[in-house]
């Protein structure tokens, strides 16, 4: 394993409850909005769907994240285990953001990620679908960061 390359726990094979601490690692790393921090939780020749959009690479996981950041601002993730089998984990999503122009949004989605034994990911396949909201409707209040332990997630906002 390179320098590069540090372990990542929880490692598969993944229990219920390791995979619940993988989804809220991941959530609070997406939440920071720092596109070489949330690389380094991904192999270096990991390989994304996401949406129509084909990534390889660390390289281009951050030039991605770059680029998806400067166009959804005030970007907050909520991340919620769907299902888990030995190195795999399913998740759903929702995050809140808005464009330039004042207009927000929330986007639902799924994704199915793979994990090599160092506990990187090696694949994320992501499902999303955007939803125009006023901004009176938003459900994700927190300071730009990681969301509060005590901020309800995804199934008690029922969403």
């Amino acid at each position: 394993m390179s320098a590069n390359e540090q372990s990542r726990p929880p490692l598969p094979p993944f229990t219920h409850d390791s995979a619940i601490v993988k989804v809220r690692l991941a959530e609070d790393a997406w939440n920071s909005r720092d596109p070489e921090r949330v690389a380094l939780a991904y192999t270096e020749d990991s390989r994304w769907r996401n949406r129509a959009e084909f990534v390889t690479g660390r390289a281009q996981i951050v030039e991605f994240l770059r680029r998806k950041w400067a166009r959804e601002l005030d970007y907050r993730l909520i991340k919620e285990l769907w299902a888990t089998e030995g190195e795999r984990i399913a998740v759903r999503f929702a995050y809140e953001w808005r464009d330039d122009a004042g207009n927000w949004f929330r986007a639902y989605g799924n994704e199915n990620w793979e994990f090599d034994a160092a506990g990187l990911m090696r694949r994320r396949h992501a499902s999303i679908n955007d939803l125009p909201i006023k901004e009176s409707e938003r459900k994700f209040h927190w300071p730009q960061g990681r969301r509060p332990d005590d901020h309800p997630g995804l199934s008690e906002l029922g969403l």
